[in-house]
């Protein structure tokens, strides 16, 4: 996803969960409060990557759903 961002010249924030764990509980957080991980969650998925719009106005966790950022 990265890439294809780049790639299309989108402005982008990256944030490794891994790096630290500041980053994982604020991406746990998020994942076990919002709705938009319902189903990610009910499929067994972790829901990554994921990109975050407008802080969390809109989730993106699959490629196709990048064409609409184009």
């Amino acid at each position: 996803m990265k890439e294809f961002l780049s790639d299309n010249g989108i402005d982008f924030e990256y944030i490794d969960i891994t790096e630290s764990m500041r980053n994982l509980k604020i991406y746990l957080k998020l994942r076990d409060t919002r709705p938009e991980f319902d189903e990610i969650k009910e499929k067994g998925r972790v829901g990554i990557p994921l990109i975050m719009i407008n802080n969390g106005e809109k989730f993106i966790f699959e490629k196709p759903e990048l064409d609409e950022l184009k």
